[in-house]
């Protein structure tokens, strides 16, 4: 087991866009009965962001709220982490876009992002946890930040339906060791890339392949039965792993939160690990999938209506597109 590292989340905030797009519209897009999205996704309802609502804009309202649940000035942190799946742009990095909009303009304070896909904000926290403890930094800003919608295919009934917008930051510094970040683990099984892409955005597909080939593939794709069996496959074994790092059984924890992945995931999850009602965090009926924003969202509504409290110890967990399976063990 390794030494756990004194980390302390002083406060968190999330920011969701102003539009919620509910089940009759997909029923009615996809020609299909009423009621038949709730039963092939398992979600309600989920945020969508409109035009002027950026990843960058919707971060930096996050971050302004976790600043003030920490009762820390706008610039009283030596580092912002943007820990986003995709980016708002290819150059520069979102977190500099943040921090823009901070209004961080002349402040010296680093930005940089960290991209683990799904998993982004516990690598991240993982990342920011050890730098803390070796004195690079003092306080540090962490906050991911998601559009899923800008990349679906809003033909697709698979997925359409399944994801949702929205940020959220938490801010954090080394403490006094009464909180804790006593475990963290990240596996990636790279047999799965194919599984889950959005293919363009980068130098894999190119303008010059022709418009249309590139409009193509800057949707998102995903072949959810192969991701869900991979997935099954890998992810206990990988929990049983970051228990035994954490000494901690899954059932004793006050809380496990998980990416928001889907509906089907999460009981899955909880069948699987044999978990005790309550335990898992599960708010995907009114949030969807927001990608890296699902495990901070869900801690923050977690934290906001006291299911974790000072002194609980917390996993957050999930799988990303790679595939990935990370998580982290927290002493909240």
């Amino acid at each position: 087991m390794p030494n756990p590292i004194p980390l302390r989340i002083a406060g968190s905030g999330i920011a969701l866009p102003r539009l919620r797009r509910d089940n009759d519209w997909f029923d009615q897009r996809f020609a299909r009965p009423a009621g038949w999205t709730a039963r092939h996704v398992g979600i309600r309802s989920r945020p969508i962001a409109s035009a002027g609502e950026t990843s960058a804009s919707l971060a930096a309202e996050a971050v302004r709220q976790a600043l003030a649940a920490a009762s820390w000035q706008d610039d009283d942190f030596d580092v912002l982490i943007s820990a986003c799946g995709v980016g708002q742009q290819a150059l520069p990095c979102t977190a500099a876009l943040i921090h823009r909009q901070l209004g961080l303009d002349h402040s010296g304070i680093g930005a940089f992002d960290i991209n683990a896909s799904c998993l982004s904000f516990p690598v991240a926290l993982d990342m920011a946890a050890s730098a803390l403890a070796c004195g690079r930094y003092r306080r540090a800003v962490i906050v991911s930040s998601e559009i899923a919608s800008a990349g679906l295919n809003w033909d697709d009934p698979d997925t359409a339906p399944l994801f949702g917008d929205g940020a959220a930051a938490v801010a954090i510094e080394a403490g006094d060791g009464r909180s804790q970040l006593l475990a963290a683990h990240l596996q990636t099984w790279s047999a799965g890339v194919e599984h889950c892409r959005v293919r363009a955005g980068g130098t894999a597909v190119r303008i010059d392949d022709g418009i249309e080939a590139y409009r193509a593939a800057a949707l998102f794709e995903m072949d959810g039965a192969a991701v869900y069996r991979l997935a099954g496959q890998k992810l206990p074994g990988f929990i049983a792993e970051l228990s035994t790092r954490a000494g901690i059984e899954p059932a004793r924890l006050g809380a496990l939160v998980p990416h928001q992945a889907s509906a089907k995931a999460l009981k899955h999850i909880q069948r699987v690990l044999r978990l005790p009602p309550g335990l898992l965090v599960n708010i995907i009926e009114h949030y969807g999938n927001q990608m890296s924003a699902s495990i901070p969202t869900a801690l923050h509504l977690a934290i906001g209506d006291g299911r974790i409290q000072r002194g609980d110890t917390i996993a957050l967990v999930g799988t990303g597109a790679g595939l990935s399976a990370g998580g982290v063990v927290l002493r909240y």
